[in-house]
């Protein structure tokens, strides 16, 4: 006999990739800086996401740095006429709903339960990619990025500088990303400006 593959368990599916990154040490929702232009996660008919699902899709929104707003299962970015590009990963979000069962013929037998209907509760999970991650879709689903606010001149801060200063690394200031490139031992940060 086969062995039964366990039921995929939604719930415990998005509890581990939070564990995972809060494990990393760096807690992607917390950034000292402006990024701008980013927006709700929508579905590809528009709808904004709710829930858990707005807070999955923003996290992951930012750590894979993706610019549209608009996610989608592989049969949905088929229809629009994209292909998913080979290696990209999911998402995993949850839908939580209502229905009524009626009563079965047993039950109406029995006279207790006859011809009235029961509310259950359930949850289905899905797989959505971002339409950053599928080639060919139609232009609305990659909107022209709008540009952060000016914000004024700043000047450094003191003890700031003066930790950059004492690293024995280049620290370059520029683009919207805080991240380290091995390549040319290098540091870069988001501009001061954008900094709270």
């Amino acid at each position: 006999a086969k062995p039964a593959n366990p039921r995929f368990d939604a719930a415990e599916a998005i509890t581990n990739e939070l564990v995972r990154i809060i494990e990393r040490g760096t807690l992607p929702w917390r950034k000292p800086w402006k990024a701008g232009g980013s927006t709700r996660p929508l579905r590809q008919n528009g709808e904004a996401y709710q829930g858990i699902n707005n807070f999955l899709l923003t996290l992951r929104t930012l750590m894979a740095g993706h610019g549209a707003p608009f996610w989608m299962t592989m049969p949905q970015a088929n229809a629009l006429g994209g292909r998913i590009r080979k290696g990209e990963k999911t998402v995993i979000v949850v839908y939580y709903g209502q229905s009524n069962k009626h009563g079965t013929e047993t039950e109406e037998a029995d006279g207790d339960d006859a011809g009235k209907s029961h509310a259950f509760r359930f949850q289905k999970s899905y797989r959505v990619f971002n339409a950053d991650q599928i080639d060919g879709l139609p232009e609305r689903f990659h909107p022209v990025a709008v540009p952060p606010p000016d914000h004024a001149p700043c000047k450094p801060i003191p003890h700031m500088q003066a930790f950059f200063e004492a690293i024995d690394i280049t620290t370059v200031f520029t683009g919207r990303e805080a991240y380290y490139l091995p390549a040319v031992d290098k540091v870069y940060m988001p501009e001061i400006a954008l900094f709270e």
